[in-house]
């Protein structure tokens, strides 16, 4: 089937870019998914009407707020029943890439959406040297909110003098650390580490070059301990601590935190790109990551409603549109033109990401296991009181990704709460017999959750979840996208339980032992 619709597709590029610009006219019937923040969905809706307005097509259009976090998940748990276009962060390309989700860009549409992006967004898009998708944004990156009364300006790109700032004023440091890879990555992103993945053509990650096991990781792990250490530091990143108990004076955020950061600051509004931190008397800029948000467009089989949607994804991401958005909802623009208007330049909390975008790292595809690896150094560091404690840090970390790549990545894991979340444990790999997977599993009442997902070793990926339960389901919670957005199997109690899942139908059975 996938074959069939690229070969379709691939025949109605040529029409979305060459003479036959403008489908047949009928009415189209198409869902579209875009971020769930206030106001987004009522302006798309907005600018589809224009779209059709200028184009002289129809379009009936089912517009639904699911975050951009989320909607890659659900894309791939059922793309025949996904949106027909869809917004979702860059971080979630290469699951969708190999769920064969998204349609590709032909070349002249490749060639309109570099001349018109800058390069960073771009490349968020791309998987192998192919556009996928349109970018939409480019401003999913962070940089230091700060309180103007308390951190002194002529401290702005100190990491020691900002935390001396803190205690003196018995305010807190709020950096989100503990358990967020995200922040974390920024101290080693500052001594010059890296952790670069490679995909092949459908997506799979196939080698890795990562340096933080090194001296340069060293060097960062010392830097973050000047913060974790401190009795100021707060593993967070909401806007709400400006108006805490004990108040923050720092903030490391983004621009979602803007209004809230200016509400509960005030005149004493601050922002800024990322201090700098000093080990062995040398001084290092604090990373970052930067990203993007991307809108991308699901294969079809009508060629004439996939030549629609691909313009139409091109509009929605045009310069008009990205500059509407930022008028809403203060998004930076992807569009190099949108970047130059005044308003966009003038803008403070853009300003500061911009500024912070000098030492940013654009955010690839990673391993959807990276993130849970680097969760573990922040919590060595704050314990380590050696060199070799730190070393011993890294040195797991390093096993932990060579191994993704010794791992049989053949059958299934059901991970969870009861093995740490550990996607590749073996002790919990499921047995197979023709083509159904079955494994035992004990959730004890001491457990904090009692869910988890039927996985590929390595892979996060859950299309095999709760949604896919045909019998048993009175053991389990029922499917609730709000509130279990990660589709996991929950267990209503602890107990031994057997999970099958048939490879041929897809449906999953769960009995109590």
């Amino acid at each position: 089937m996938k074959k069939l619709l690229l070969i379709a597709l691939t025949a109605c590029m040529l029409l979305v870019f060459t003479g036959c610009n403008k489908p047949k006219e009928e009415e189209y019937k198409i869902t579209v998914w875009v971020s769930e923040s206030e106001g987004v969905k009522e302006l798309t809706e907005q600018q589809i009407a224009r779209f059709c307005e200028e184009n002289g097509v129809k379009i009936n259009a089912t517009v639904e707020g699911i975050s951009e976090a989320d909607s890659a998940t659900i894309m791939i748990t059922s793309v025949e029943d996904g949106a027909d276009l869809f917004s979702f962060s860059q971080d979630q390309l290469a699951r969708l890439v190999q769920a064969g989700a998204l349609q590709v860009l032909g070349e002249a549409a490749s060639a309109t959406v570099t001349e018109l992006n800058d390069e960073i967004s771009v490349k968020a898009a791309t998987v192998n040297g192919q556009l996928y998708c349109y970018p939409l944004t480019s401003d999913n990156g962070y940089f230091m909110y700060y309180d103007k009364s308390v951190v002194k300006e002529e401290h702005l790109d100190s990491l020691e003098d900002i935390i001396a700032d803190c205690e003196k004023a018995g305010k807190m440091f709020s950096f989100h650390l503990d358990d967020n890879a995200w922040y974390t990555a920024s101290f080693f992103f500052a001594t010059g580490a890296v952790s670069e993945w490679q995909t092949d053509e459908s997506g799979a990650f196939i080698s890795v070059n990562d340096t933080f096991n090194s001296e340069a990781g060293i060097i960062a792990l010392k830097g973050m301990q000047k913060l974790l250490k401190s009795k100021v530091y707060n593993s967070s990143s909401n806007a709400a601590d400006f108006s805490a108990a004990i108040p923050s004076a720092v903030l490391i955020s983004g621009t979602w935190s803007v209004s809230d950061v200016k509400a509960a600051l005030g005149d004493n509004f601050g922002a800024t790109d990322l201090p700098s931190f000093t080990v062995d008397g040398k001084t290092y800029h604090l990373g970052s990551f930067s990203g993007n948000k991307l809108m991308g467009v699901k294969p079809q089989t009508d060629a004439n409603k996939a030549a629609l949607l691909q313009k139409l994804a091109l509009y929605l991401t045009n310069e008009k549109c990205q500059v509407e958005r930022f008028e809403l909802k203060g998004w930076g623009p992807s569009n190099l033109a949108a970047q130059q208007l005044d308003s966009v330049k003038s803008d403070v909390a853009l300003a500061a990401l911009n500024a912070q975008n000098a030492y940013a790292t654009p955010q690839g595809q990673i391993h959807g296991s990276w993130w849970s690896i680097v969760n573990v150094l922040p919590i060595s560091a704050k314990t380590a009181t050696t060199d070799g404690e730190l070393q011993a840090a890294l040195d797991a970390y390093k096993q932990a990704i060579d191994a993704l790549f010794a791992l049989d990545t053949s059958g299934l894991i059901f991970v969870g709460q009861w093995n740490n979340w550990d996607n590749t444990d073996d002790a919990f790999r499921m047995t197979k017999e023709n083509e159904t997977f079955t494994i035992t599993v004990t959730v004890t009442e001491d457990l904090p959750y009692f869910g988890g997902r039927i996985v590929t070793p390595g892979e996060w990926e859950n299309d095999k979840g709760v949604t896919a339960v045909t019998v048993g389901t009175e053991l389990i919670k029922p499917a609730d996208p709000e509130e279990n957005k990660d589709n996991n199997i929950i267990f209503l109690e602890p107990g031994t339980y057997e999970v099958s899942y048939n490879a041929t139908t897809g449906e999953i059975a769960i009995e109590k032992k």
